[in-house]
């Protein structure tokens, strides 16, 4: 008799876990790419591996050297790293993201090494796969692996920006 509340009761959770996950699914109200309006940019969305995302890292602190210093924590990590340089004026946040819609799902990778703390800058004008990253006053460290994991857990698939739709996934 116990066996059969625990599996009934097990059955009704994972009834529920179901109804959670269909009602808060996202992806019912993304726009087709073919109904995409014109002018309107495709934005990847993919969650890219480290080696498939280009960056290019700029120090906006007074930190001399602090972004070649972060640019080679990236290229251990495998990201290709493609400038280094100093930013023109100062930034107080953490880190800014600055990135097109070919470089969605990359920032939103890279936004998981900021622990979601990086300000995003999307330019739909934009018309590379590179995300810019920009060193703030805030900045401490990049996030270790098991950190990235869990915020990449929080942070969810990547969401197309305003004013774009979403780019086909190839099969």
């Amino acid at each position: 008799m116990r066996a059969l509340v625990v599996v009934g009761l097990l059955a009704v959770v994972a009834l529920v876990f179901v109804v959670v996950a269909v009602v808060r699914d996202s992806q019912g109200n993304a726009v087709d790419a073919k109904s995409c309006p014109d002018g309107w940019p495709l934005a990847d969305l993919r969650l890219r591996e480290q080696k498939d995302v280009k960056i290019n890292v700029y120090n906006a602190t007074d930190q001399p050297g602090r972004a070649a210093d972060v640019a080679d924590d990236f290229r251990n990590r495998k990201f290709q790293v493609k400038k280094v340089g100093n930013a023109p004026k100062a930034v107080d946040d953490v880190a800014v993201l600055r990135y097109g819609p070919k470089g969605v799902g990359s920032a939103q990778l890279l936004q998981a090494y900021f622990l979601s703390n990086a300000t995003p800058a999307y330019d739909a004008k934009r018309k590379d796969d590179v995300v810019d990253v920009v060193l703030g006053s805030s900045f401490q460290q990049l996030a270790t692996t098991t950190e990235v994991n869990q915020a990449l857990g929080d942070l969810g698939a990547p969401d197309a920006p305003a004013g774009t739709c979403p780019m086909p996934v190839e099969k």
